[in-house]
């Protein structure tokens, strides 16, 4: 076990193979070389160049959860998006609804079983565990739950309690007997076990070794490369994040420059030896052109020397649609769409209407919120003591996006009522209309073999015992 959590270790050490995304290298090609010296006129001048905006075009973020991290933070609709999802899961409250049969209809009910998830550590709620678990899952495409006995207290009754682990310091444990060097792609291979190594694998903390039975890891969005590892949603939106980066930067730096365009100063009259008297020009300029106090000032220049515009200014540049793509498709790789994320392109033209913004919401319900929701109680399921016959499910009445699927529950309710009303009037027996229509399985109607009194003569009595109707004060045989 030892050698297997080195191995562990060391595969899982920050810095191995990190992925990193950066487009400089694309921009490189199309940037102003830098050169020595240039000549004119016969003479030759030092650093024929000067820029008067300088610095990295776009920032660099790393695949790991620190590096999404900053991502987020320094883009306002990633972040917003990652919030979204997280708010939303937040107000779900769990229940154990019974397993479907042919005798018993679907119901929801409440035990003890489900204090670990009420309270799952001391002053904690259900909120802030789903809430911990999507900020985890939506970054680092997993999350990881720890239970573990304590002593039996009025805030834990059940004696137990979870944990939330940093999913970049934990580690899943395979194994395998046909393939015990390559256990996690081996068709015999099991989890057996999670290491968590707190502080991360650097060697500070020594690793310790998970049951699996102890451990809830979500991965709703799986990787196709990994076995049983999940992705962060936010890894095909990197190349967005950093446009949007790039073009809050392009914003601030054309204002800090002083609402001007980014120049080129050439020809200026120095000769060679001469670079300590072109340094002073050149922090003079500086000095009398830079920046918002020197806004809109003229520039004066020798003669041979010249100002040239490099680059475009923000009108030039559109930055309200350029920047207003990139939201569009990181609210799309989020699954939070533009109406509901208030981004640009959707609070504008016919995305506000009622019907645009109801369509909106039940695309996030239907295809993002319940289908995440299922996943999760599933995921958690292994934590409580799920009664026989029974599954953790979801209850979302408390959450007030899902509100109008709770009146549409109501009016899909009320089409039941009437179908069981009707079919109970067409003869068939009650309880059977029940099961039929709960379990939308109309095998299992049964008729009682009475009909319905419209198809009698007038004044006949309901049949019975499969017996044909008699006319009121007939006599029988």
């Amino acid at each position: 076990m030892s050698g297997l959590l080195e191995r562990v270790a060391d595969a899982a050490r920050p810095g191995k193979d990190a992925q990193r995304f950066s487009v400089d290298t694309w921009l490189s090609d199309y940037l102003i070389p830098a050169v020595s010296s240039f000549g004119y006129n016969g003479n030759t001048y030092p650093y024929g160049l000067h820029q008067t905006l300088a610095g990295q075009r776009v920032q660099e973020i790393s695949a790991t959860l620190p590096g999404y991290l900053a991502a987020l933070r320094t883009c306002p609709p990633a972040f917003a998006a990652q919030l979204v999802r997280a708010l939303v899961l937040s107000g779900v409250r769990f229940t154990f609804r019974n397993l479907p049969s042919s005798r018993t209809p679907r119901r929801m009910f409440g035990t003890s079983g489900l204090a670990p998830l009420e309270r799952p550590w001391r002053n904690a709620t259900t909120g802030e565990l789903v809430a911990r678990m999507e900020w985890h899952a939506g970054l680092a495409g997993n999350a990881y739950v720890h239970r573990r006995s304590v002593p039996v207290a009025p805030d834990a009754p059940t004696g137990v309690r979870l944990r939330v682990l940093r999913p970049d310091w934990v580690g899943i444990l395979y194994g395998s007997d046909l393939e015990p060097d390559d256990p996690a792609h081996a068709l015999d291979g099991e989890v057996v076990g999670y290491v968590y190594a707190n502080g991360g694998w650097n060697g500070r903390a020594a690793p310790q070794t998970l049951l699996p039975g102890d451990v809830a890891h979500w991965s709703p969005l799986p990787d196709p490369e990994c076995a049983g590892i999940g992705m962060s949603w936010v890894t095909p939106a990197v190349r967005e994040i950093q446009g949007d980066q790039a073009v809050t930067a392009h914003k601030l730096a054309y204002f800090a420059q002083g609402a001007t365009p980014n120049l080129v100063v050439k020809g200026l009259p120095f000769a060679t030896g001469q670079e300590d008297a072109f340094q002073r020009l050149v922090a003079i300029l500086d000095a009398e052109h830079s920046g918002i106090e020197n806004a809109y000032k003229t520039l004066y220049l020798s003669a041979g020397a010249d100002a040239t515009v490099v680059g475009s200014n923000l009108a030039e540049l559109d930055l309200k649609n350029v920047q207003g793509a990139s939201e569009t498709r990181i609210a799309v790789l989020s699954r939070v769409p533009a109406p509901i994320l208030g981004i640009s392109e959707g609070l504008a033209g016919s995305s506000l209407n009622a019907g645009n913004l109801g369509v909106a919401r039940r695309n996030l319900a239907d295809g993002w919120i319940y289908p995440t929701l299922a996943d999760l109680c599933h995921a958690l399921a292994p934590l409580v003591d799920v009664p026989a016959d029974a599954e953790l499910w979801h209850d979302t009445a408390d959450m007030p996006f899902l509100r109008e699927d709770a009146k549409d529950a109501a009016e899909i309710e009320q089409i039941k009522a009437q179908t069981i009303r009707a079919l109970v009037d067409g003869g068939f027996v009650a309880d059977s209309v029940i099961a039929a229509v709960m379990g939308q399985n109309m095998s299992l109607l049964k008729h009682s073999g009475l009909v319905s009194v419209q198809l009698n003569p007038p004044g006949s009595q309901p049949a019975s015992n499969g017996q044909p109707p008699t006319l009121a004060g007939a006599k029988g045989a």
